[in-house]
């Protein structure tokens, strides 16, 4: 019976409890793993652009399309299930044929989709191209909390992690700083194609810059050494394992139930929020974009707070496992103030909106870190995909029920309070979602491997 799980008492950024090998320090070995992060964190930014367009252009494309809440609810929703689909093809997809070809596969078919919806004016165009673009970005979080698991040691996944996360918080803040322009300059279709581009001149850097690190001619040994140094081989040829195996351990259903119940706010804030200030605050695009820009730069700025939170925990003694669901709890507390957004000001709405939106990106990175604290390499972007395809499941519906909500409130003269009823269902869902996570892994040790498979 072998561990191929990370070491118990590591994992986390800053944990200064296992020395890097030879006397090498992680300043002294080379930083070519960071290059390989800076990967993940562009095409992050760019997959998070394309999901933003559409929620950034509905002010135009109402008076278009003359579509209703609960129809802009289904394009919506479509994306997301399409998306849920991809994460679970491409998570088990990536396990077998590896993150160099599954994410270079899963940009290209998003890049392809996200031009494609220059060519649609209808709402059943607007479906079929968002259920193209959700099957291709399926593939972007299985495969980079793949390569953060090979190319970095435990102690810095953690913080490796809310790094590249941050792209989505950098796209968020990039899109409506550019496609009202664009859109205004170049007419609507050509922020998507703008998009796709970004995503196919990302794969001229991927294709020859990444390989695993076993295979990689541009890494140094004594880097190789140093992300090697606390949980042995990479594992990255070994068979995946199936999911009947992985689904019968409780942590892997930790994952999936606290991604269920948490991914859909993030989704609502992507979607909604550009609505929100103008339903209820009369702000067009061209007068929110800057409160939305404001709110996507609080986000990345306090959401790497997320990454240095159980590794500075870590360092002063403490557990993986008191680390990391320290920073959890903290996190699912820092949202609740975001049932007060529709009784405040513009700016006081800004700072909470802010608030909650870094503490979901704070989350995100420790809950996504506790699967490779858990499970073996080779087990992780399926674990990942699974996750993800459950959080995009309850993402599906949860704009057709907002698109429902909204509508019926607007119909009684009343839309403020259809969004408060949101928010507050937002804030409060993180504490159940601990909670629930909380009973179902109670401990990160890492889960054993046999030749039957895995084992607790």
């Amino acid at each position: 019976m072998l561990s191929s799980g990370p070491n118990p008492g590591s994992g986390l950024t800053g944990d200064a409890s296992v020395p890097a090998p030879a006397g090498e320090t992680a300043s002294t070995v080379g930083r070519y793993r960071w290059l390989i992060c800076s990967l993940l964190f562009f095409a992050t930014t760019v997959n998070y652009m394309d999901r933003q367009i559409l929620s950034l252009l509905k002010p135009i494309l109402d008076s278009q399309l003359k579509w209703t809440n609960t129809e802009f609810g289904w394009v919506n929703g479509a994306f997301q299930l399409a998306y849920a689909g991809g994460t679970l093809v491409f998570g088990a997809a990536i396990d077998k044929v590896g993150t160099k070809i599954g994410y270079a596969v899963s940009i290209a078919a998003w890049s392809v989709a996200a031009m494609s919806h220059a060519l649609v004016g209808s709402v059943s165009g607007f479906i079929t191209a968002r259920v193209a673009l959700g099957l291709g970005e399926g593939g972007n979080f299985p495969s980079a909390i793949k390569a953060v698991a090979l190319w970095f040691p435990p102690r810095e996944r953690a913080y490796a992690t809310a790094l590249f996360n941050s792209g989505s918080n950098v796209g968020a803040i990039i899109a409506p700083a550019i496609v009202p322009w664009l859109a205004f300059s170049f007419g609507w279709r050509s922020a998507f194609v703008a998009a796709g581009i970004a995503g196919l001149v990302w794969l001229a850097f991927w294709i020859p810059w990444y390989e695993i690190p076993e295979r990689s001619a541009k890494l140094r040994p004594d880097e190789l050494a140093y992300i090697r140094s606390q949980d042995g081989a990479a594992a990255a040829n070994e068979a995946p394992f199936p999911w009947r195996d992985i689904l019968r351990h409780r942590q892997a259903w930790a994952f999936i139930v606290a991604k269920f119940l948490t991914d859909p706010v993030w989704w609502f804030f992507l979607i909604w929020l550009p609505d929100y200030f103008k339903q209820t605050r009369g702000l067009s695009i061209k007068s929110s974009w800057v409160l939305l820009v404001t709110i996507y730069s609080i986000v990345t700025v306090l959401s790497i707070f997320g990454g240095w939170l159980s590794g500075f925990l870590a360092s002063r003694g403490l557990s993986v496992t008191r680390a990391r669901k320290i920073a959890l709890f903290t996190f699912a507390c820092t949202v609740l103030p975001i049932f007060a957004v529709t009784h405040v000001g513009n700016w006081a709405a800004v700072v909470l909106i802010g608030i909650a939106g870094a503490s979901h990106q704070a989350w995100s990175a420790n809950l996504f870190t506790s699967v490779s604290d858990m499970f073996p390499k080779r087990a992780v972007a399926s674990v990942v995909g699974i996750g993800t395809m459950a959080g995009s499941a309850c993402g599906f519906g949860f704009p057709i029920l907002t698109g429902h909500v909204l509508d019926r409130f607007a119909a009684a003269g009343n839309v403020t309070a259809g969004y408060a009823l949101l928010f507050t269902a937002c804030g409060c869902a993180y504490l159940v979602a601990f909670g629930v996570h909380h009973l179902l892994a109670p401990s990160f040790q890492p889960i054993q491997t046999t030749a039957r498979g895995l084992t607790t």
